[in-house]
Parts: structure tokens; C-alpha cells; sequence
């Protein structure tokens, strides 16, 4: 019997582990607006449990030297390129999502509440004014 228990587990971690593998890794960002692929986003676990995510590259030629002006504190004039977008996440099994966070615009220096899910082969990140999430907007990214 324990045996069996052991199994059912392993089977449910190992479930749990791929889905989250379908949020995790690199990501091509678009533009809402425009339909432009702009950088490409690293989802990452953190030391603390928690999920983080960070623009490794810029791929637009004219934001290659780009500094975060209207951030705030230790991110104001810090680089676009390797700044973190997305912090403090935690994943949410039921819903197969990341969620909980806030989710930095570099553009505006602003933070949103986040979260972040896959949709058809694409991930969804929804930033909103609200926890709830129904002040906000959507962008759709593709796996890089």
C-alpha cells in the first residue's frame, strides 16, 4: 500500500513539474500595439521559491542601449537589457499559473499587479491596476 502511495506521488509532482515546465524558460515578448517582437524574457524560479523573470535581450536595433528612466530606485537608469520584469510570483497548481507579483513596465516605470499563463502553445501575461485583474491589459508571448 505504501508502495502504491509512493507512485501516486511521484505521479502528481512529475504532473505538476511539466505544467509548470510549459510557463519556465525564454520568451519572445511582442507588442501589444504594434505586432513587433521587442526582447526576449527569462521565467525563472528563484532561491526563495518564488518566480522572477528578466529581459536577457533586447531584439529591436534601437532599444539596444536603453536605461530604465522612469524607474524607480535601485532599477532608475539601470539597463532594460537583464532587468527584472517580473517578481514574486508563486504558482498556483489548480490554475496552472503564476500569480501574486507585481510585473514592471519598463516604458512607464510602473508596477502592476501580475500573472502569467499559457494559452495554446503562447503565454499570456495579464498586468492589471487591481488584484482581481480586471483593470489591466494582456500581452501574448511566444516561446523562443
Amino acid at each position: 500500500m505504501r508502495h502504491m502511495i509512493m507512485i501516486a506521488l511521484l505521479a502528481l509532482t512529475t504532473s505538476a513539474s511539466a505544467q509548470l515546465n510549459t510557463i519556465l524558460g525564454d520568451w519572445k515578448t511582442v507588442d501589444d500595439k504594434t505586432g513587433e517582437q521587442r526582447s526576449v524574457v527569462t521565467i525563472y524560479k528563484g532561491s526563495d521559491g518564488l518566480y522572477y523573470g528578466k529581459i536577457s535581450k533586447l531584439l529591436m536595433y534601437t532599444e539596444l542601449d536603453l536605461k530604465c528612466d522612469k524607474c524607480q530606485g535601485e532599477d532608475h537608469n539601470a539597463p532594460i537589457e537583464g532587468l527584472v520584469i517580473i517578481r514574486g510570483l508563486s504558482y498556483n497548481k489548480e490554475k496552472n499559473q503564476l500569480e501574486g507579483g507585481r510585473v514592471l513596465d519598463p516604458e512607464s516605470g510602473k508596477f502592476y499587479y501580475g500573472k502569467i499563463y499559457p494559452k495554446d502553445g503562447k503565454l499570456i501575461l495579464r498586468g492589471s491596476l487591481d488584484k482581481r485583474g480586471l483593470l489591466g491589459r494582456n500581452q501574448t508571448w511566444i516561446r523562443k
